[in-house]
């Protein structure tokens, strides 16, 4: 714990630094701002691109070792069929509340906010156009797992591996071990690349931090107050929500997961990614006990499937949008809409501003017009911060969760 402490409170100083640099530049250096910006979130890049190298093996390596170990293919269907009761239920209630909570505090009656970014708004709709259910089967299924590999298609490994550890499961030990001890031993390898990696990690939060203040100053933490306001008021109702689950589910070992994952939820909170954690909490999970099976074959699942952060973003800036609009949607329109999130968003992790391209493609859909994106994009990066983190959250106590009902939660934790 005591490493995981140092890197705790070296994140939070280049938190706080990041700020105080970003600050300085945008005050005192206009002029070199932009090359200030592009130039110091080099540092936030090497820190993602370094995870993002890790992530494709680590989700297959561990995917494929937990349901060869399963052997029982029953039990794989057992545990997949818990997780995805989670997913569904958990999903649901995001976009539900998120809905409620939109149309209750009406963030956008009351903010009359100028249209600016229109370039980036343009090419988050040009990416938006032509989705369908034919993109959506073949953003799930590959046609080339080296593919899927090179671009990071999570939820396409994912199904590759599943496949491919079950057929391994089919096998007798004699025939299977060697591959599956290969397949092991790889994955604590990358686990251990981990350790190294996440010290890179207080630099990434610096340089992405300090980039953002410069940018925009600190008028960007007034500008949109009561839009920023409603929605983390939200994201607190959402994390109350979890929590009381959680704890009815792991009782007073819920403050222990939350103390274990404290550094993920901070960098995923300072990065705005929820896949540069991914290996991180994957250690994390294990050494606060969750069987490493289940993690293996929980985890990949939950970041294409339990995005809970984004869900209830996705109905909170859709209905916002309307509102500033003035458009009025009806009971009926608004559930419809929550449907079609709630299909649309599944399989889209690791797509580049992903929930704001769902988003435009639905508000398209119901007459808003999808442009309205260019409200929201100036603060986007500070929502994302919220939802990133959230995301984390909620795929730490499905994890656990499903852990605890299979009797396979390890009360004494261990480390790895």
């Amino acid at each position: 714990m005591k490493g995981q402490n140092k890197l705790f409170f070296a994140i939070i100083i280049a938190l706080i630094l990041g700020v105080i640099i970003g600050g300085v530049v945008h005050t005192q250096f206009p002029d070199s701002i932009t090359s200030f910006s592009s130039n110091i979130k080099l540092l936030g890049t090497i820190f993602i691109r370094l995870v993002q190298m890790i992530i494709a093996p680590l989700v297959f390596t561990t995917l494929v070792v937990g349901i060869a170990k399963m052997g029982d293919t029953a039990m794989i269907g057992r545990v997949g069929g818990k997780a995805m009761l989670w997913f569904i239920s958990a999903s649901l209630i995001s976009l539900l509340l998120g809905l409620v909570l939109v149309n209750w505090l009406e963030p956008g009656r009351v903010t009359q906010l100028p249209i600016q970014d229109a370039q980036s708004a343009s090419e988050i709709i040009n990416n938006s156009k032509g989705f369908s259910l034919e993109d959506f089967v073949k953003h799930i299924v590959p046609k080339s797992i080296f593919e899927a590999f090179a671009t990071n298609e999570v939820l396409q490994i994912v199904l590759f591996s599943i496949m491919f550890g079950v057929a391994l499961s089919q096998f007798s030990d004699d025939y299977s071990k060697p591959i599956i001890k290969a397949l092991d031993i790889t994955a604590h390898a990358i686990l251990k690349m981990v350790g190294y990696i996440m010290w890179v990690a207080p630099f990434g939060v610096l340089g992405a931090i300090a980039a953002v203040v410069a940018t925009n100053g600190f008028e960007i933490f007034k500008v949109y107050a009561v839009y920023l306001r409603d929605f983390f008021f939200a994201l607190g109702i959402l994390w109350l929500l979890l929590c009381i689950v959680g704890y009815l589910i792991l009782g007073n070992r819920l403050f222990e997961l939350l103390r274990r994952i404290k550094a993920p939820l901070l960098i995923a909170f300072s990065t705005t990614s929820s896949e540069a954690v991914f290996p991180k909490l994957v250690e994390e999970l294990e050494r606060f006990g969750c069987n490493n099976r289940i993690v293996s074959f929980i985890l990949p699942l939950g970041y294409s499937f339990n995005l809970d952060g984004s869900m209830m973003y996705m109905t909170f800036a859709s209905i916002f949008i309307a509102q500033i609009y003035g458009i009025e949607m009806s009971v009926g329109q608004q559930i419809t809409m929550l449907l079609v999130l709630m299909l649309t968003s599944k399989g889209i992790a690791g797509v580049p501003r992903a929930s704001l391209v769902i988003i435009v493609a639905t508000c398209s859909m119901f007459g808003i017009p999808p442009e309205g994106i260019a409200l929201i994009l100036p603060i986007d990066h500070f929502c994302d911060m919220g939802r990133s983190m959230t995301n984390v959250l909620g795929n730490a106590l499905a994890t656990s969760a499903v852990s605890k009902w299979e009797g396979q939660l390890d009360h004494h934790g261990g480390e790895l």
